[in-house]
């Protein structure tokens, strides 16, 4: 029948509402491979409890707003604060995306984004989930700024957050060319 969902998309539906979304990805970037441990929380005020812990240790940060709703974009001063709260270091690599570019209802406009990064000193992208327009970017210059700071990855940060093999020759440049707006 329609409309209706078994009992196991039910059971799947219930542990992705209570749960945070925990990915392990490997990418490369000039010649290196990262393995990223990915904490998502979606913003969820539920979960507020539990990002300070998330915190602790990691090299990249990435605040993504839904440029259709103006109030998660109001919201990133707060998420700006308890960053500065409850991180355990000062070199941490924070970015900003600006999700949702596939919808036409644009609440926040990308130079107010743009603007907002500027002022906090983080990388800034706009991307869509949706359609992963921009989603792969994001990673790579976040990795490739993590990549940049020493003090995030040498060995006694090699078991947390990204972990990277050897280094190849590097070819300069953005890992997206010019489409990471790279603060």
């Amino acid at each position: 029948m329609r409309g209706q969902m078994g009992k196991k998309s039910k059971k799947a539906a219930a542990d992705q509402e209570r749960c945070v979304d925990f990915k392990v990805k490997t990418i490369s970037v000039d010649g290196n491979k990262a393995k990223l441990a990915i904490w998502d929380t979606a913003g969820q005020e539920r979960f507020r409890t539990l990002t300070p812990s998330y915190y602790r240790g990691a090299q990249g940060v990435i605040l993504v707003y839904d440029v259709t709703r103006r109030d998660t974009f109001v919201k990133l001063d707060n998420w700006l604060n308890e960053l500065e709260t409850y991180c355990t270091r000062n070199d941490i690599v924070n970015m900003l995306v600006g999700n949702k570019i596939d919808k036409e209802n644009r609440e926040v406009d990308r130079n107010e984004g743009l603007k907002f990064a500027r002022k906090h000193s983080m990388l800034f992208i706009e991307a869509s989930a949706k359609t992963c327009d921009g989603v792969q970017c994001a990673f790579e210059e976040l990795v490739e700024k993590i990549i940049q700071t020493p003090g995030l990855w040498e060995s006694e940060n090699q078991n947390k957050g990204v972990k990277l093999s050897h280094r190849e020759e590097s070819h300069g440049g953005g890992a997206c060319g010019g489409y990471c707006s790279v603060l």
